[in-house]
């Protein structure tokens, strides 16, 4: 069966971010080239080192919702995983706040954003 977008739950140093809109998590690899002496035509390549990402918009709840402004640049353990997964399934790993955004329009509900970048490999909890 397929997994709602609202199923999924981002979790920051162990509390659930709250009135949450979206959740994005991205994972890459880059890739080195190398030269092949069986063929110079083509190019290869190898895997190279990891990055991971998330990104979070979410509702902000509170007047006091726009001291999150003042979490950019924080080291947070981040988890990411369904709302009913156990707490072994998922993905976890620490991330540092490199942007909040918070929009409020007259007559709107007021939305944020988190964007997190992992420092570090992104596990699975059972793994570690």
């Amino acid at each position: 069966m397929a997994v709602l977008g609202n199923d999924i739950i981002v979790f920051k140093d162990g509390v659930a971010i709250a009135g949450t809109r979206s959740n994005e998590a991205q994972s890459s690899a880059e890739t080195i080239e190398t030269a092949s002496p069986d063929d110079g035509k083509w190019r290869t390549f190898l895997p190279g080192r990891k990055e991971w990402s998330i990104n979070v918009g979410y509702l902000v709840l509170t007047d006091a919702g726009v001291k999150d402004l003042l979490l950019v640049g924080g080291v947070y353990t981040l988890k990411f995983q369904g709302k009913s997964a156990a707490d072994t399934d998922g993905v976890t790993g620490t991330a540092i706040m490199t942007d909040c955004h918070i929009a409020a329009q007259m007559g709107s509900l007021v939305t944020g954003s988190f964007a997190f970048k992992g420092t570090g490999p992104l596990v699975n909890p059972t793994t570690v």
